[in-house]
């Protein structure tokens, strides 16, 4: 059995170079103050809009800044329905490469393996960064609000909250915030068309701060991937 790790344990993204868009101050609210109560239904169908039906390999630039350093590189996304990812990611030059492989919430495998705790700072924010909502945790209180081509959800457990906002159009944007005990962990913002091709996304931890944009340059519809995708490689 490959070993698993719970995502939303590890707070960083800087090895992947997925690490965090920041910003400065207190961000506006992502929702409205009040949302009705939502059905596991209703919140599936929101989740569905997302969902990609098929494989698909994502090619990307990204850079990342802080307050110390900006560095920046190339990367790749491949996903397999429902719910599997290979993220691959290299530095300028090919200085700082690192790999993962994630399954729903978990990572089966990090190369290397210094970077786990650095990953991300929840698994809704690492799926919303390529454009895909995920479902709640069982347990959750589902509240939503849909109207004007607008559709916003949230996900709650105690003080602790995923945040979802999808706007609809050409481009369409999909928005995702996570807290924890009220404090913002990150925040994504992430465009595509309206045939799910991304286009760009933004991702932001203000407690570092930090800031993180990629660019999506090909997106390459994949139906199965070859087993090898997703064996760990060696350490470097």
């Amino acid at each position: 059995m490959p070993q698993r790790f719970r995502l939303d344990r590890f707070p960083g993204l800087v090895y992947l170079g997925l690490g965090l868009v920041a910003c400065k101050g207190s961000p506006p609210a992502l929702l409205p103050e009040h949302l009705a109560s939502a059905s596991e239904d209703q919140v599936a169908g929101w989740v569905a809009q997302s969902t990609p039906s098929q494989g698909v390999l994502h090619r990307f630039t990204w850079l990342y800044q802080d307050e110390r350093a900006s560095k920046g590189g190339r990367g790749s996304a491949r996903i397999a329905v429902p719910d599997s990812l290979r993220i691959d990611f290299a530095g300028s030059l090919g200085i700082g490469k690192g790999s993962a492989v994630v399954l729903g919430d978990s990572a089966l495998w990090v190369v290397p393996v210094r970077s786990v705790e650095e990953l991300v700072p929840g698994v809704s924010l690492l799926w919303s960064v390529l454009g895909i909502a995920r479902g709640p945790d069982s347990g959750a209180r589902l509240s939503g609000l849909e109207q004007s081509g607008r559709t916003a959800w949230q996900y709650a457990n105690g003080g602790d909250t995923v945040n979802y906002l999808r706007v609809a159009g050409d481009p369409v944007t999909l928005f995702a915030e996570v807290r924890r005990a009220g404090k913002i962990i990150g925040r994504t913002e992430m465009t595509a068309h309206s045939d799910g091709t991304p286009i760009k996304a933004r991702l932001t931890a203000p407690t570092v701060p930090s800031k993180l944009e990629i660019t999506f340059y090909a997106t390459i519809p994949t139906p199965a991937f070859p087993p090898e995708t997703w064996a760990r490689p060696p350490e470097p």
